[in-house]
């Protein structure tokens, strides 16, 4: 059978999120954390819908032509094939559900229906409902004089197909029809902000039933004069890719004023996606997409909650019983770290490096805390993607301010989903009399750079830090990156010549240690890939590694096939999409494609060029289109040989991972390791060393 060598990019990360279902069906996997898994898929699935879906959908409006430039798909082929792919994860995602609802009965925790209650319980309900639930509904019969309503980005709605009770008022309700069958469409808000998404028995503390289903079962004393025919629950997503437009700027509005009316249109774009519970009717399924201007394509049926995120609440209630998590874990402090001395010590005499979440962020914070209040540090720069919601880096960056230092932050306003944090960030930043930038035009700025300027007997010295992952407290407990930290009087000029030139709205041309997107990263990895293509071709031992979060830009790709072609070794990490296929016989068979879905997100990247003694560099850059040419990312190298040798030896073990990863087959489908060896979960192992 002849493979191709290149996936369709949105077909590979859903498999990538079947990859975390897998995960919640996994019953090795302690059960609490099985339902996480299973909020993740769905939280994942949301986000696709709403950022990839949807820019296939406003392609396609533009033009029927545009192709995927690895497939030659158009958008129309590749939506279709997203939702066939979707349907088949939507019936797994369903009977993972039924699995978790078991493993929550045998727990002792019922979700149940209202036919399921006894009399005591029925006794409640009905009370509460009438006095708690009742007078904050906002039912509506969709008519002439009852447009239908506008339906909330990810709120569930009842449904309900009604017909007139017989009386001489049916032939004013025909004229009202919709469906065209002497019905009529009433529709309910279910998600409602005051009441809880979970209803809880008295009589019975670990007996729930969901708000909707509540609702939903006393429709008929809602819609009193009318008889429910069929009944149903939706939720309907919308578009969320906005960006900036050219029309929207004014010269009285600033960016962030710009970033605060999308973030306000977001929440009205146009529905991509509706789901429902039940069975509908096709006319009803017709209406509903008639009123959203959706085609039936976009419908999916499930037969589990439309949304599980009340699953973390169920953890809760379960957190007594530690064996149904994971064991907990606490963020270590490095071996080399030293509480009696400052960081800026440490640093000058040595490289320091940090490995999230096996390592904590604290020494970082300490660093930018001792910065906010050492007199001979003049300036503090940074910028700023995803920061926590209690931030202890911007709370240092405000003290530095406060204090007298020179702070600069770059702010990316254009983070997807955390633009209002941004929005809300940058003004507290320029109350402090920081000064803010938002970011270039047409380029987002996704580094992980701070650059710390010190001054003494008028020498200037720079300690500067770069990252693979935002500088965020929370995530660094969840999610695996590395943060370096150095002294190197060459690399902290060029991070200021970066910092500068940002400033300025401009890019870097040159970089004479750093790899710096949009104009010099991908050409420099281009160019260490052709040095180990030719090393190959004369017989040398040849080699690249690379660790990411997806794998899409098609030069990179195609270079990499090139490579495998001439002979190079080459070994991925990939947690997400990856349209490159390993294995393909005469093109890819010298390339070892794994993913890793476990405890941690893989977060880090790393690039690694060359066998024997590889040059090696940490990044804030996947090899992705938008990374290499649409927004300013930052690749350091790696000088210090402990750490050098750390970082190799992380990506070694990472490779050799039998429990976690799983290996990419020829046809494009994934499949877990299988090795007779004993078994390496490299997480846990890092739980375990923390590869110190």
């Amino acid at each position: 059978m002849e493979y191709q060598c290149f996936d369709n990019r949105e077909l590979s990360w859903l498999k990538f999120n079947a990859r975390v279902l897998e995960e919640a069906e996994d019953a090795a996997n302690p059960f609490c954390e099985r339902l996480s898994f299973a909020s993740i898929f769905q939280s994942n699935l949301d986000e696709f819908f709403g950022v990839r879906v949807g820019s296939l959908y406003d392609q396609m409006l533009v033009s029927g032509e545009i192709r995927d430039n690895k497939t030659n798909m158009t958008c129309q082929e590749q939506l279709y094939a997203v939702f066939d792919q979707v349907r088949l994860l939507t019936q797994r995602k369903d009977a993972v559900y039924a699995a978790l609802d078991r493993g929550l009965e045998e727990r002792g925790i019922n979700i149940v229906r209202y036919g399921e209650m006894d009399a005591q319980d029925t006794e409640f309900l009905d009370a509460y409902f009438e006095h708690e639930v009742r007078p904050l509904l906002a039912p509506q019969v969709v008519g002439r004089k009852q447009p239908f309503p506008f339906l909330r980005n990810k709120a569930i709605y009842a449904v309900v197909i009604l017909s007139a009770k017989k009386s001489g008022k049916s032939t004013k309700a025909a004229k009202n029809d919709k469906t065209g069958k002497g019905e009529k469409l009433g529709i309910i808000p279910c998600s409602i902000d005051v009441l809880p998404r979970l209803v809880r028995m008295p009589q019975h503390p670990n007996r729930y039933m969901l708000m909707e289903e509540l609702i939903l079962h006393y429709v008929a004393q809602i819609f009193t004069h009318f008889e429910v025919k069929s009944k149903s629950l939706i939720r309907v997503l919308r578009n969320a890719d906005i960006d900036p437009d050219e029309e929207m700027y004014d010269d009285d509005m600033d960016f962030r004023q710009v970033m605060e009316q999308l973030v306000s249109k977001r929440r009205r774009l146009c529905p991509i996606k509706l789901e429902y519970s039940r069975e509908m009717d096709d006319s009803v399924i017709a209406l509903l997409c008639k009123y959203l201007k959706l085609k039936k394509n976009y419908v999916f049926r499930s037969t589990s909650p439309l949304d599980v995120s009340f699953f973390s609440q169920l953890r809760d209630v379960l957190r007594g019983e530690k064996e149904l998590f994971y064991p907990k874990y606490t963020p270590q402090l490095p071996e080399d770290y030293d509480r009696r001395r400052t960081m800026t010590e440490m640093i000058g005499e040595k490289d320091r490096f940090l490995f999230f979440p096996y390592e904590s962020i604290d020494p970082f914070l300490k660093l930018l805390m001792e910065a906010a209040t050492d007199p001979e540090v003049v300036s503090v720069k940074m910028t700023l993607y995803r920061v926590a919601n209690d931030s202890k880096v911007v709370e240092a960056l405000i003290r530095a301010a406060e204090n007298g230092k020179q702070v600069d932050v770059l702010v990316e306003l254009r983070a997807r989903f955390d633009e209002e944090n941004n929005i809300e960030w940058s003004r507290r930043l320029e109350d402090a009399g920081c000064s803010v930038l938002y970011g270039l035009d047409q380029l987002k700025v996704h580094s992980k750079l701070c650059l710390i300027t010190r001054k003494k007997d008028d020498r200037i010295s720079y300690i500067t830090q770069i990252g693979t992952g935002n500088y965020n407290e929370k995530t660094s407990r969840l999610y695996t990156d590395f943060s370096l930290m150095t002294a190197h009087q060459g690399i902290g000029e060029e991070a200021n010549e970066v910092f500068t030139r940002m400033y300025l709205g401009e890019v870097m041309e040159e970089t004479k240690y750093f790899m710096v997107a949009p104009k010099c990263l991908r050409s420099k990895i281009l160019d260490k890939i052709d040095i180990q293509i030719a090393r190959a071709r004369n017989g040398q031992s040849a080699y690249v590694g690379a660790k990411m979060n997806s794998l899409t830009d098609k030069v990179i790709i195609e270079k990499l096939i090139e490579a495998s072609c001439a002979g190079v070794r080459i070994e991925l990490v990939v947690r997400g999409a990856c349209c490159l296929i390993a294995g393909v016989p005469g093109k890819t068979e010298n390339v070892a494609i794994r993913s890793i879905v476990g405890r941690y997100l893989e977060h880090s990247r790393i690039y690694l060029f060359g066998e024997e003694d590889p040059e090696v560099y940490i990044a804030s850059a996947d090899f992705m289109t938008r990374n290499t040419t649409r927004r300013v990312e930052v690749a350091t190298p790696v000088f210090d040989e402990d750490i050098k040798g750390r970082v190799i030896r992380i990506f070694r073990v990472l490779m050799a991972d039998n429990v976690k990863a799983r290996m990419q087959l020829a046809d494009g489908t994934y499949t877990h390791v299988k090795s007779g060896e004993e078994p390496l979960n490299a997480q846990e192992y890092f739980v375990e060393t923390g590869n110190r």
